[in-house]
C-alpha cells in the first residue's frame, strides 16, 4: 500500500509545474493516501477468476442499418434560405476581408 507524503505531493507538483500551498500539499497527500487504499482494496479483488469487465451491465450495438437516401432537393434548400447565389447560401461578410 504506496503512501504519499507531503514531500512526495510537493516534489510531484513542482515537476508538473503546479504551485501548491502547504495547506493543499497536506490536503492531497491525504487524499492521495485514501485513493491508493482504494485502488489497493480493489486489487484484492481482482483475482485470475474474475473476468475483467468495462461495463457492469452487458452491452449491445443498437446502430441502425446504414440506409443510402436521397438526399434534398438543392433548389428547395435554396428557395428556403433568406439568399443564395450560384447555387449557394449567400451570408454576410463577417471578417472585413475582401472576398
Amino acid at each position: 500500500m504506496p503512501s504519499f507524503d507531503s514531500a512526495e505531493v510537493a516534489r510531484v507538483a513542482a515537476l508538473a509545474r503546479i504551485e501548491l500551498t502547504e495547506t493543499e500539499v497536506d490536503r492531497l497527500a491525504g487524499e492521495l493516501g485514501v485513493i491508493a487504499d482504494a485502488v489497493a482494496r480493489v486489487s484484492e479483488i481482482a483475482t485470475p477468476d474474475v473476468p475483467p469487465t468495462s461495463h457492469p451491465i452487458p452491452l449491445t450495438n443498437v446502430m441502425r442499418e446504414d440506409v443510402v437516401v436521397p438526399g434534398l432537393d438543392l433548389a428547395e434548400v435554396l428557395a428556403a434560405a433568406p439568399a443564395s447565389q450560384d447555387e449557394q447560401f449567400l451570408v454576410p461578410q463577417i471578417l472585413g476581408e475582401d472576398a
